[in-house]
């Protein structure tokens, strides 16, 4: 039987497993993975179930495909700007959940979500920042660190808080362990931007105006197709900020800017809520996908490429994660 996800904000028993199953991850060491193991050179230190997530996803984004001269902001990685975006991140997110389950003892956990766009439907200027997701009661604040919640850091009495371990140097972009570790950092809008969440009504938008999977080139550049506005390179409003996914990894801000942005769990809530678009999106217009197999189109973003994974030998391709109706549902779908 599928297992349901459910709307986090909603279901106090998913949120409550997810929290406690996260800081479960973080202090797992059973596997015995290291640095060294993941093909890391220059550093050999131990790595927890929950940050391989946070170094496959960094590695990925510094796949381009095809190689090409960087920084070029059209340039497609292993898991972002390309048609591979959705599938890939779906393939996380499930072996995610699967580690979840492992340590909560409980296979029938499903990810929950969090439906940015209802919260987008408030207002940006004094209510957005102080919603329900981001009480003490459920993922914590903004902060530098983050000092309330279930991932809170005490900077004088640490021993006990959410660590962030391995992180991209916003100056350099290579993967850094600090010293002694820090806690998280969340901005929440950030003290002088007036922008907010996406909204319910772009989401409808998505839905009923997107009708192929993808177009070419394949790339941020793409005009049109529902891979890329929901990614959020494609602008809906008039101040041309990232957009639907994109927009949530900056208004979050911090720890959600850079590559290494799984080291903050809502990031997860964001993506399994962007997975549920595309789940919806699906049933109004086929399980689709392109680029096809065609030797023409770009590696890694194929139909039947490999999807490859650090975090367990399993690979799979953007094919097979079409529909997975049969691992897990979610209790609603958005609407157009």
């Amino acid at each position: 039987m599928a297992r349901v996800r459910r709307n986090v904000l909603t279901e106090p028993a998913s949120l409550e497993m997810f929290c406690r199953g996260v800081n479960l991850l973080k202090r797992d060491f059973s596997a015995g993975v290291t640095t060294t193991a993941l093909g890391l050179a220059g550093m050999d230190l131990p790595v927890s179930a929950f940050d391989q997530f946070v170094i496959w996803h960094y590695v990925a984004m510094n796949i381009l495909t095809p190689p090409r001269p960087a920084p070029n902001p059209n340039a497609r990685n292993a898991a972002h700007r390309g048609s591979v975006f959705l599938p890939w991140h779906r393939f996380m997110l499930l072996l995610l959940e699967q580690h979840l389950q492992r340590v909560l003892d409980d296979d029938a956990f499903g990810l929950p979500y969090w439906d940015w766009a209802a919260d987008g439907d408030h207002q940006p200027i004094g209510e957005q920042p102080g919603l329900g997701l981001w009480k003490a009661t459920a993922m914590g604040g903004a902060g530098a660190p983050v000092e309330d919640g279930p991932f809170g850091f005490d900077p004088e009495h640490h021993e006990d808080g959410f660590r962030v371990v391995f992180f991209e140097d916003p100056i350099s972009g290579v993967l850094s362990a600090p010293l002694g570790h820090r806690g998280l950092v969340r901005r929440l809008q950030g003290p002088t931007s007036t922008f907010g969440l996406p909204t319910s009504q772009q989401v409808r938008a998505v839905l009923a105006s997107q009708t192929e999977y993808d177009v070419e080139n394949w790339d941020a550049r793409c005009r049109e197709g529902l891979r890329n506005l929901l990614e959020g390179w494609i602008p809906f409003s008039a101040d041309r900020r990232p957009e639907l996914h994109n927009r949530v990894h900056v208004w979050i801000g911090g720890d959600m800017d850079p590559g290494t942005s799984p080291n903050d769990p809502v990031f997860y809530l964001n993506h399994c809520n962007v997975d549920r678009i595309w789940e919806a999106w699906m049933v109004k217009h086929g399980r689709k996908y392109a680029p096809d197999d065609s030797p023409d189109n770009p590696l890694g973003h194929r139909l039947n490429d490999q999807i490859i994974s650090l975090v367990t030998r399993r690979t799979t391709t953007p094919n097979e994660m079409l529909d997975v109706t049969h691992i897990y549902t979610y209790d609603e779908l958005p609407s157009a």
